[in-house]
């Protein structure tokens, strides 16, 4: 298992202008875990070992909380707010609760569906608080490494090393919080855990439900060597400290040149990556930033323009 907590952990990226303008701006895309490459990724299976009266009260606190917050956000819009937004917005929660827990009820009686009404219902109140956890907890992820030179990474996410990584430090104040994925294990979270951290408000059940969603990922997927942070789903501020650019074996000139000439004013330290000796591992050296930008941009020259006419002997 890797270490605890890295000095630097780094972000395998093709040059575009949306890469570009991400470093100038300091920023960082936090996805949807619904468009990973990976479909398995914060997508739980709920194990239910409650009996169906606690799974009810598991789905009506889950649709309420997340009701009551949609329609508040909702009137707030429409610049209404105070106690009447209030008793509606826990009006319409409560309706939609009840409505879903109904249906579910009815749709249980279906004698094709399972072995008896219980066991359907029982299958149907997992199923929705499965999407109802996903549905409220609506998390943008930024997946980074612990690594730099990973041959796979640099393959995967660097564009076959057309592209960059982009090395970060926690320096900052305060400092953030990066979260370690876990590989192995099952995608099983008991309702039972969801019960003791979303009904009885346990901090331990809450971080543990949360390290389940979030941060479990299929053994094969080791090699990534990843670490998380989270905020909204698109392009937010940085909370790490850009500190580092390494360019791919095959990033071209003008590429490197774009990068450094845009971030130069900063303290960022630039590399190149190169084979090391005759085995497969990747190395490193710094980049020759003067040369580079003495060499580029180049100017195109004619003959004449470059030598002057022709002498006649």
């Amino acid at each position: 298992m890797f270490s605890e907590i890295p000095d630097r952990i780094y972000r395998y990226q093709r040059f575009s202008a949306l890469s570009l303008d991400a470093l100038c701006l300091d920023k960082l895309y936090f996805s949807d875990p619904n468009v990973f490459n990976d479909p398995l990724d914060c997508q739980p299976a709920i194990e239910p070992d409650s009996d169906n009266e606690a799974l009810r009260l598991i789905l009506r606190t889950l649709i309420e909380q997340r009701v009551t917050l949609e329609v508040l956000a909702s009137l707030k819009n429409a610049n209404i707010e105070g106690n009447n937004a209030n008793i509606h917005s826990e009006k319409q929660a409560h309706q939609t609760a009840e409505n879903t827990i109904q249906s579910i009820a009815y749709y249980a009686t279906e004698p094709d569906i399972a072995p008896s009404v219980e066991e359907a219902e029982r299958y149907s109140l997992a199923n929705e608080i499965k999407k109802e956890l996903l549905k409220q907890i609506n998390r943008g992820v930024c997946c980074l490494s612990q690594e730099y030179d990973n041959p796979l990474l640099w393959s995967h996410y660097g564009d076959q090393h057309h592209g960059f990584c982009v090395g970060y430090t926690l320096n900052r104040n305060p400092k953030p919080k990066i979260n370690k994925v876990l590989y192995g294990g099952l995608r099983t979270i008991k309702t039972s855990l969801i019960s003791e951290a979303i009904l009885n408000k346990n901090s331990e059940a809450k971080e543990e439900l949360d390290k389940n969603i979030w941060l479990r990922k299929a053994e094969p997927w080791g090699y990534e060597k990843e670490w998380r942070i989270f905020n909204t789903v698109g392009l937010m501020d940085s909370p790490l400290l850009l500190s580092e650019i390494t360019f791919g074996l095959r990033c071209s000139y003008p590429v490197m040149y774009s990068v450094i000439a845009a971030l130069k004013p900063r303290d960022i330290k630039f590399y190149q990556m190169y084979f090391s000796g005759n085995s497969f591992e990747l190395d490193r050296s710094e980049a020759d930033v003067d040369l580079l930008c003495t060499e580029l941009p180049h100017k195109s020259r004619s003959g004449f323009e470059a030598f002057g006419p022709p002498h006649e002997e």
